[in-house]
């Protein structure tokens, strides 16, 4: 190996832990390796659901835990602080059953894109956004407005 090769190898290690730690990337995991609160958690939240799977990323510095599921036919993420507390729920609403306001606003926040699916964004029990997933020209983006359909002040 030559010593730019070592070099760029090294530098490289170095830089990863710091790559990931500024980049929040789900990975997934297997339930038993979340702590224990939020197993406890997780299986209260998938009574009488299908799970598809189990995430952990670190966000802010702070790792969460994410349950993927689907509940009455529609799916449902939660995601838990490490402690075992559930911080937000989104739960996928069919476009047509939204609040007129809240369609309207999306469809106008989408603009030419297609709305793909539409999700409730909730927070300590109550709905603070509704979210849309857009594909505009083969690109895939998110948008999101208050439960009144107007606009946030920051995204959820």
């Amino acid at each position: 190996m030559t010593r730019t090769s070592f070099i760029r190898s090294t530098m490289a290690l170095l830089f990863l832990p710091v790559a990931t730690c500024a980049f929040a990337q789900e990975v997934r995991v297997e339930r038993s390796q979340m702590p224990d609160a939020d197993q406890k958690t997780a299986d209260e939240q998938s009574k009488g659901a299908t799970v598809h799977g189990y995430f952990m990323e670190i966000e802010r510095g702070q790792i969460l835990y994410k349950v993927q599921l689907t509940v009455n036919g529609h799916s449902k993420d939660v995601i838990i602080d490490s402690k075992g507390n559930i911080l937000k729920t989104e739960d996928e609403v069919a476009l047509d059953k939204l609040p007129a306001a809240v369609r309207r606003a999306l469809q106008k926040k989408a603009g030419p894109g297609t709305i793909k699916r539409t999700e409730s964004i909730t927070k300590l029990g109550s709905i603070v956004a509704y979210e849309a997933r857009v594909i505009t020209n083969g690109k895939k983006s998110e948008v999101q407005v208050a439960p009144d359909g107007n606009p946030l002040n920051r995204e959820e």
